[in-house]
């Protein structure tokens, strides 16, 4: 092989010694102290699902974000999954929404029953197109369901003339975008419902999993918080 070609990397080649495939110390060595002490906290109450911690963390949120409510849940594709069935989204129904996205976006409808109704992206943005949202609603649309990607809201103006014309929902799929803003307004209060992950490769990412739904609606969170625990109020 020639000097100037660096030996080609095979399938079964070690990877080079102190470079490892996925580090993310750094993530969390500013906050080393605070997550143990929050861990033994955790530990101490023996309240391991839910308890105070998700309590004070939902306040957080909901603070954050300017919302009334917030919701923990396992996850944000649980999330997304959560706020259609809070919304009674099922078979023979229709939520529009963009291919351009994690599959858990469209997974989500389908598990509910219901189908999803695929509409282009704007180039420029990457988020769903208002122009084309219109033309897919038929009698079976229940909901929109835009997607935030890339710390970028999409264009929920219009979105929301849409919704309220046709008297649909909005739930935003906010995984990708914790702090974004549309117009002075956080990602998360600018439709009925908002959904986000805590992934540890998304935006504002745990050491583990998990997800919340914002919601001004206290009906909704209501139904939200029995949903989580398989109708079980707590």
């Amino acid at each position: 092989m020639s000097e100037n070609h660096p030996r080609q990397i095979t399938a079964d080649a070690p990877l080079p010694d102190g470079v490892p495939f996925v580090d993310l110390s750094f993530q969390y060595a500013p906050l080393h102290d605070a997550i143990r002490e929050a861990m033994e906290r955790v530990l101490a109450s023996q309240a391991f699902i839910l308890g105070q911690e998700v309590e004070t963390f939902e306040e957080h949120v909901a603070e954050y974000c300017d919302s009334q409510f917030a919701v923990g849940c396992a996850s944000g594709s649980d999330a997304l999954l959560l706020a259609l069935m809070a919304l009674d989204i099922g078979p023979g129904d229709e939520v529009i929404t963009t291919p351009f996205s994690f599959f858990a976006t469209a997974s989500c409808i389908t598990r509910t029953g219901a189908k999803p109704v695929f509409v282009d992206i704007d180039p420029a943005s990457f988020n769903l197109d208002p122009a084309k949202v219109e033309d897919a609603v038929t009698p079976r649309t229940r909901a929109i369901l835009p997607v935030h990607l890339f710390g970028q809201c999409a264009e929920m103006e219009p979105l929301w003339r849409i919704a309220v014309r046709n008297g649909l929902a909005i739930i935003e799929d906010a995984c990708q975008a914790i702090g974004a803003e549309y117009r002075g307004r956080r990602a998360g209060v600018l439709g009925t419902l908002g959904c986000f992950s805590f992934f540890p490769t998304k935006n504002l990412g745990g050491a583990g999993d998990g997800g919340i739904i914002t919601t001004d609606d206290a009906d909704l969170a209501s139904r939200l918080r029995r949903l989580r625990m398989h109708g079980d109020a707590g």
